[in-house]
């Protein structure tokens, strides 16, 4: 059973930074090996290319163009009348992940778009579906040239995004089905789908042959997963794990306040389960460094080999580095 791999969003993750080729080496520094990003079109790809290699980091999932985000764009995968411009930003998309030299297979989130403001969702559902579907036909041709994969996203309708098309893990599926096109694949992101349809654990035995690309956020207030909140994220990915899912998992939620939690790394116990330590740093020297570091450090106690990663100061209260998830064990 191989364990999970994580991904740091760099567009939720390490803001305070600026630049996103500054993002993507403190996502190193945080011990993670691959990032994701909702878009990065305003950063120059070649020097994102320098960052990413100096960073030895992978890009791994991306999305494409909003389209005119103060117009109210969202996306335009699914939008009428705008699939010249779909098609544009999906070439974009392309060329720019090709520009920065990504070296493992991508995952392009084809985002949908919204319904148009005023318009009754049942009335348009029909029109929609069909230029989502013509589309996807379309990026998945593009896609396959490239070795890529397509993702589509149902995002929620009840607190986030009111107007976007797409919503439920059910009708995403039933597109997929509809679509028929290997390389399209379902994005699950269990902020979304716990909002939507709740039950979880069977929704996932659902539709992980479908699943392409996983992202996590604590409920209801999108933080991290260790934060107070209605998931069990232990069992929600020991789940995906037992069950045999093999992308990433994308951290995709907003850190609560400036820098690390301040909370002492808990005492591990041994055990035969998945040890999920979210949101924890250890500080050189101090109180701050917690006696289980060294036991962690051994390879028999970390055989997926993750970097457990310390800073550089020696006081816990005045740390401001930014790191939200360090490590995914097995002991």
């Amino acid at each position: 059973m191989a364990p999970l791999r994580f991904c740091a969003n760099v567009s939720w993750l390490f803001t305070e930074l600026p630049d996103f080729g500054q993002r993507l080496h403190a996502a190193a520094a945080a011990g993670f090996r691959a990032v994701e990003a909702a878009w990065l079109y305003d950063s120059d790809p070649l020097e994102l290319q320098r960052a990413r290699r100096a960073a030895g980091v992978e890009v791994v999932l991306i999305n494409t163009p909003p389209g005119d985000l103060d117009r109210g764009d969202l996306g335009l995968g699914a939008v009428p009348g705008r699939e010249a411009d779909f098609r544009r930003g999906l070439d974009l998309a392309v060329q720019y992940v090709l520009m920065t030299g990504r070296r493992s297979p991508l995952r392009i989130h084809l985002m949908a778009g919204r319904v148009p403001a005023g318009s009754d969702r049942t009335l348009v559902y029909r029109d929609m579906e069909a230029v989502f579907l013509q589309n996807l036909s379309y990026a998945a041709d593009v896609l396959s040239k490239e070795g890529m994969t397509g993702l589509i996203e149902p995002i929620n309708t009840r607190i986030t995004e009111p107007r976007y098309f797409l919503d439920s893990p059910h009708q995403a599926s039933e597109i997929l089905e509809k679509l028929g096109k290997e390389n399209i694949r379902l994005q699950m992101d269990v902020f979304h789908w716990q909002i939507m349809d709740g039950n979880l654990t069977e929704n996932i035995r659902k539709y992980l042959p479908l699943i392409g690309h996983v992202q996590i956020a604590q409920v209801p207030g999108r933080n991290e997963p260790d934060s107070d909140g209605e998931l069990d994220f232990r069992y929600l990915l020991g789940t995906l794990e037992r069950l045999g899912y093999r992308g990433y998992v994308g951290c995709e939620y907003k850190p609560r306040g400036q820098g690390p939690p301040r909370t002492a790394l808990p005492r591990v116990v041994v055990s035969r389960s998945p040890i999920f330590l979210f949101g924890r740093r250890f500080h050189r020297g101090g109180s701050g460094l917690d006696p289980a570091v060294p036991e962690l450090r051994s390879p028999e106690n970390n055989p997926a080999n993750l970097r457990i990663n310390t800073c550089s100061c020696r006081n816990a209260d005045t740390c401001g580095s930014s790191v939200f998830i360090e490590f995914f064990i097995y002991i």
